[in-house]
Formats: C-alpha cells, structure tokens, sequence
C-alpha cells in the first residue's frame, strides 16, 4: 500500500520542519520556501498542503518579512496519522467504502452487494497501516525511532536495515 503524494509530501514537509525546530533554530519561523527547498518539493502544492495543516491545527502561521510556520504542538504529541488526516489522505486498502461500489461481486435481495472473500483482509490491513501511523510521532521520524516498530510475525526474519 502506498500513499499519494499528498499525505507523503505533508509527512515529508512536517518530518522537515520539526527537525528544524529540534535542531535548536532560534531564528523564527521556517519559510516553506527553505522546506521546499530542501525537501525539492513544489512551493504551491507545500503551500496547499500547509494551509490544510494549520486548520487542523498542527502548525502555526507568522505572516510578514521573517514569517513562515511552526509547529502548534511538540513533536511528540503529532502523530503521522495527524499528519495525514489534516491533508484529508483516506487510506484504504480496499475498495469497500461508502459510495465506491467497492468489491460488491453480486447484488443482493435488497441491491446491496455481497463482500468479496478478500475483504476483511484488505479490511484489516488498513486498520494496522491506521494503528502504525497512529504509534508513530513526529519525535519518532526526527530521532529515528521508526525502525523495528512494525509487528514482527514469529518465525518471520528480523527485517533488513535499508529495504
């Protein structure tokens, strides 16, 4: 499963930011330009992004000569599935949600379709990415706390490093 480039670049843009203001920059406000930048991402999408971000409550705003934003909470009280809310990034590892006609194979007596006999896996597959995004802070991305924190199956081998 992978997101769209909307709740990456929102991840990818927060991860930036927050390590901006762990690093100790006393300097204000990080312009989303210098994000951009660094992240060599789109300024007007970051600034789409960032507009939902705010309403949401996750940074702040400082308009003017030496504006840009900042994070509204620390870093560990934002979890990435925060993150990926704000920017409205639904993740579905099926198609069986309201209104998408889903993986109804047949109608039923009242026109409702049947479950396919693979959704309640695709089902809760999305649960576990929901319950590990939701485990995981910003503070985790910026310490490089995230390695080893999926569910090991027993008997399965430990995962490599870099995959």
């Amino acid at each position: 499963m992978q997101l769209s480039t909307r709740g990456r670049y929102a991840v990818m843009a927060m991860v930036d930011l927050a390590t901006q203001q762990v690093i100790g920059c006393e300097c204000g406000p990080v312009c989303l330009a210098e994000i951009a930048n660094r992240q060599q991402l789109s300024l007007s999408y970051l600034e789409q992004l960032f507009g939902k971000l705010r309403r949401a409550g996750l940074v702040g705003s400082a308009r003017g000569p030496g504006g840009g934003y900042r994070l509204a909470r620390s870093t560990d009280a934002i979890t990435i599935a925060d993150i990926v809310a704000a920017v409205e990034e639904p993740i579905h590892a099926t198609r069986c949600h309201a209104g998408a006609g889903g993986c109804m194979a047949s109608p039923g007596p009242w026109g409702a379709g049947e479950r396919c006999q693979t959704h309640d896996l695709w089902h809760e597959l999305g649960r576990q990415i929901a319950l590990f995004l939701g485990g995981v802070t910003l503070a985790d991305v910026v310490n490089g706390r995230v390695l080893g924190r999926a569910a090991h199956v027993a008997g399965e081998p430990e995962p490599l490093a870099a995959e």
